[in-house]
């Protein structure tokens, strides 16, 4: 038998092997499923780090502002010039670990309820919670939401320490609150509106730092008019 009669074999062989295989390339190892007949949420849907999203995985939330926790001299000014009494309903917008909230509870008696859209914030909060005493947290609520979507009317007190950009955008909300209720600000005003007099204060930090705390009073004074 000759090499060329060998080579050509071998050839023709491998022609014929290259013929008989299925030109797509199967998905997920299915030799059944051709490309277009996956669902395309399990490729084409990602999440933010741009890695596909798998089965069951939430999305990681696009948050407003980054979670920084207020300072305890800070939040207690806060609470302090909010003026709460056991008849108040406390907001927190961007509760972080629940600190304002389960204050207000605990010192002053108040239904509270932290708003919070990052998930990882609520599962801190609940967890303060937990420590406190049956009488306070009968007295408070986390809740997993995005703080623009929040109805304010249920409030008579809402708290912030967001950036300017997104108390203004807040402005909307906070003009259907009923009359009398008070928004307190940590470090960023709200733009366009008129503080309560007196104020901003300056509460000086642990840190050394100055912080300011800003007050409203609804109807909220729109510095324009």
């Amino acid at each position: 038998m000759s090499k060329t009669w060998v080579v050509t074999a071998l050839l023709a062989l491998s022609l014929a092997l290259l013929a008989g295989c299925k030109k797509d390339v199967p998905v997920d190892g299915d030799p059944k499923k051709d490309a277009e007949d996956v669902p395309k949420g399990k490729v084409a849907d990602a999440n933010k780090d741009g890695e596909p999203k798998k089965d069951g995985e939430r999305k990681k939330p696009v948050l407003h502002v980054k979670y920084v926790p207020t300072p305890e001299e800070v939040m207690d000014k806060m609470l302090e010039v909010a003026n709460l009494t056991d008849k108040d309903v406390l907001y927190d917008l961007g509760c972080g670990d629940g600190r304002i909230v389960i204050a207000a509870a605990r010192k002053y008696k108040c239904k509270a309820v932290g708003y919070d859209l990052d998930p990882e914030r609520i599962k801190d909060s609940e967890a303060n919670k937990a420590k406190e005493p049956k009488d306070v947290q009968k007295l408070l609520s986390f809740v997993e939401a995005d703080i623009m979507k929040v109805d304010l009317s249920g409030a008579s007190v809402v708290t912030v320490y967001l950036l300017r950009d997104v108390n203004e955008m807040l402005l909307p909300a906070f003009k259907k609150m009923k009359d009398g209720s008070r928004i307190v600000a940590h470090n960023y005003p709200v733009p366009g509106v008129k503080p309560d007099d007196g104020f901003p204060l300056a509460v000086q930090k642990k840190s050394g730092f100055e912080a300011r705390v800003y007050r409203y009073t609804t109807p909220i004074k729109v510095e324009d008019d």
